[in-house]
């Protein structure tokens, strides 16, 4: 399923700043970054809670906000993009 995660981290002191780097490695862990705190997640049930946890662990609720849009397993279709950076196939062959 894809998942949309967006997030906003205060980045006021060192502490944000980890926090920050933190959410979005793990958004780079089971995704592509489509914006600057704007993540698409291609996960499965397992994963996603796997992912949801591990953010919301990362997270100070009391300064940082987490964004989950659920596009589901078709969500692919729904995503229109306009504009200059590439858009690379999480499911297509991975070149390192």
């Amino acid at each position: 399923m894809l998942m949309l995660v967006s997030y906003d981290v205060r980045t006021t002191d060192s502490a944000g700043r980890r926090r920050l780097r933190r959410v979005a490695r793990a958004c780079l862990d089971h995704g592509q970054r489509v914006q600057f705190s704007v993540f698409e997640c291609e996960v499965d049930p397992a994963q996603w809670v796997a992912l949801r946890a591990r953010l919301l662990k990362e997270i100070d609720p009391d300064h940082d906000s987490l964004r989950f849009y659920h596009l589901g397993a078709d969500g692919k279709r729904r995503i229109e993009h306009v504009g200059a950076k590439a858009v690379l196939n999480l499911e297509g062959p991975l070149v390192v």
